[in-house]
């Protein structure tokens, strides 16, 4: 009894990290897409000064899209 109780928590914690690190990918994506999204808008808000104006966003997106993929686990090793 012990010992499956003990796979059961072991399964447990590996269950939950996994979901933590794919709420944390979705987190990083979504952070992403919010910025793309203000980029656009301030593009079409300030036309042809866009390229002063919104160069903070662009530098942030850029940023964020290296570490923007949602990361997801294809093998459940049970």
């Amino acid at each position: 009894m012990a010992i499956d109780e003990a796979r059961y928590a072991e399964l447990q914690k590996k269950k939950q990290e996994r979901e933590e690190h794919t709420r944390e990918s979705w987190v990083r994506a979504m952070e992403a897409r919010i910025v793309n999204d203000n980029l656009l808008k301030c593009h079409r808000i300030e036309g042809v000064n866009h390229y002063e104006k919104c160069k903070h966003l662009a530098d942030r997106y850029l940023e964020l899209l290296k570490d923007a993929r949602v990361k997801g686990f294809k093998v459940i090793d049970v």
